[in-house]
């Protein structure tokens, strides 16, 4: 078992493609843990949905300064476990998730501006430990340091047939899932083809493919391997 210096215990740092699985996976993991969840993709959908309020067109996000982001007013509010974003006070958890907001958050993620404004505030919020982190550059730009990283991978058809339950289809259509699996494949090209910080597995990283494993399985291995590491279960077991 490895051994932590950092006072609320180890950093988990879950990556992957849009659909794998990661955000149901880290918010699990760090209730069975009794950690924080740290979501980063959140933060970049906020700046994203604040840049679509403001009427700022995607083509124009390379150009945006930090002090246009600071304008922008998007805060990610700590919790008990987690984080809470808001653009000017207001809570927009939901919106975040919308289909206009999925459809550009690749490209507000790369914009060298945005990362440098965020990267600061997410180390700051994993200095002391104790956090399951999940994005697309948690383990490999974020926290290259983390004690855990693992790459979470799944079937085009699966991530999309997840990301249509989510969205409250109790059994998606065919068409639906090919439909939304092209989304997604086009995003992970994005993703995977950007300058900077590409969707990338970190060399060190244990990849754990979820297509047949259900979402039980995918937080007891996760938390399986944090035990190995030196992470301590503070919190209680999950329903």
């Amino acid at each position: 078992m490895s051994e932590t210096t950092r006072p609320d215990g180890i950093i988990i740092a879950l990556d992957g493609p849009a659909g794998s699985g990661k955000s149901s996976t880290a918010k699990a993991v760090a209730a069975r843990l009794g950690y924080r969840h740290l979501d980063s993709g959140a933060f970049y959908r906020a700046i994203t949905l604040a840049a679509l309020r403001n009427g700022i067109h995607p083509d124009g996000w390379p150009e945006l300064t930090h002090d246009e982001l600071d304008r922008m007013d998007v805060h990610g509010r700590p919790g008990e476990r987690g984080y809470t974003m808001t653009i000017r006070g207001e809570d927009v958890s939901v919106e975040i998730r919308s289909h206009q907001v999925n459809a550009h958050v690749s490209q507000m993620a790369a914009v060298p501006a945005v990362r440098e404004w965020l990267m600061d505030a997410l180390r700051e919020s994993g200095a002391r430990g104790g956090l399951v982190a999940d994005g697309r550059d948690i383990g490999t730009v974020v926290f290259p340091d983390a004690e855990l990283k693992a790459y979470l991978i799944a079937d085009a058809e699966e991530r999309a047939r997840r990301r249509l339950l989510e969205r409250g289809m109790d059994d998606p259509p065919l068409e639906e899932v090919r439909a939304e699996a092209g989304l997604l494949q086009g995003r992970d090209a994005i993703d995977s083809g950007r300058e900077t910080a590409p969707l990338r597995q970190a060399e060190d990283a244990v990849v754990i493919d979820t297509t047949g494993l259900s979402f039980a399985q995918q937080v007891d291995r996760i938390v399986a391997l944090a035990r190995e590491r030196g992470g301590v279960d503070r919190g209680e077991e999950i329903p």
